[in-house]
């Protein structure tokens, strides 16, 4: 008996698109079947290349040969009962998205499928494998890959140093100013992020043998985005000062800098001497107010720090730390000024 079929063109593209594209398992493997059926591939070679049978490869050359490809395209799969019943994936549901394995007395912090398989055995007397727990977390829209890191504590006090913060903004007098400050470090080792690079040819990023590092105290204007900077060998009370009188200069016609920042034991004058006596001295002009503990959202210039990592420093290829400054700087150029891109303080702006 002669086991071929003949497919018509719009036939042979629409299995085709099912192997490249779409469809469940069964469906790609019945495309599979009758493509390389049309194709004159003998059954012997049918079955040793897609591991299935004759069997499976005559039931479905008889479907399509009496009920065309919509017997083969909408035909429901084979429906396997479960042993254990949906009683039991929901409880491994339940494990793997509300619990962690140390709940039930191992060392491990994340659930394997493998982890799920033993405690099934060992505490319910269940024999799966890890394939079968794999596939019951697939067909229950869970998927394994990277989680998003969040912090963990909350200031108690953030809605009224947030309430405070909005006030100062939004009454602020035209002779006065207010920006928004925070440190970033450049360093010759790259940051890594994604780029384009050929299929199964993994691009390099070369570093350097030894890492150098520089600090940039910056500012960000909250009327105009403008951006001011202050480079430094050091992140510490020294580089924060030194901006300071930057500000002081550059908002020469202002009568007073209110500058807001976050709670770095450099920025606070009750933990730190040299900020206490600058404030002695300048505090008439320079008044510092902070942001809840915990909380990097509520500073807009963490987005412009985001934004020169994307363009700048991910995957550069500068030899020195100057070249890489040099870079930095001509990004973050005088004049060049930035959105303020929070939604902490969106009513302001509007108002």
């Amino acid at each position: 008996m002669d086991g071929s079929i003949q497919l018509r063109a719009f036939e042979r593209k629409t299995l085709l698109q099912i192997v490249k594209t779409g469809g469940t398992h069964e469906q790609r493997l019945r495309a599979h079947v009758l493509l390389l059926l049309a194709d004159g591939w003998t059954w012997t070679t049918i079955t040793a290349v897609l591991f299935t049978s004759s069997s499976t490869i005559n039931r479905w050359r008889q479907r399509f040969c009496t009920g065309g490809l919509e017997a083969i395209v909408n035909a429901p799969g084979r429906c396997r009962p479960s042993r254990l019943g949906a009683w039991w994936i929901g409880l491994v549901l339940h494990w793997v998205t509300m619990l962690t394995p140390r709940d039930f007395g191992f060392y491990r912090s994340r659930w394997t499928c493998a982890t799920v398989v033993l405690l099934l055995q060992e505490d319910h007397g269940i024999r799966v494998s890890r394939e079968t727990v794999r596939r019951w977390l697939h067909d229950n829209d869970m998927v394994y890959r990277r989680p998003r890191p969040v912090l963990g504590p909350t200031d108690p006090k953030r809605s009224e140093k947030l309430r405070q913060i909005r006030a100062l903004l939004r009454h602020l007098p035209a002779n006065e100013v207010a920006v928004f400050e925070d440190e970033v470090d450049i360093n010759t080792n790259p940051k890594i992020g994604s780029m384009w690079m050929r299929r199964g040819q993994q691009a390099d990023v070369v570093t350097p043998g030894q890492n150098t590092k520089r600090y940039l105290a910056g500012s960000l204007n909250w009327r105009t985005g403008a951006i001011f900077l202050t480079a430094g060998k050091k992140r510490n009370a020294d580089l924060f000062l030194a901006h300071l009188d930057q500000l002081r200069q550059r908002f020469r016609r202002y009568r007073v800098i209110h500058v807001i920042c976050d709670n770095a034991a450099f920025h606070r004058p009750d933990r730190c001497r040299k900020v206490r006596d600058y404030l002695k001295r300048w505090g008439h002009r320079v008044r510092l107010h902070f942001l809840p503990t915990y909380a990097p959202e509520t500073n807009p210039i963490e987005r412009v720090w985001w934004h020169l990592h994307e363009e700048i420093t991910r995957n550069h290829r500068c030899t020195d730390i100057e070249e890489l400054l040099d870079l930095v700087f001509g990004w973050l150029s005088p004049g060049t000024c930035f959105q303020i891109e929070t939604s902490v303080y969106d009513d302001i702006k509007v108002a």
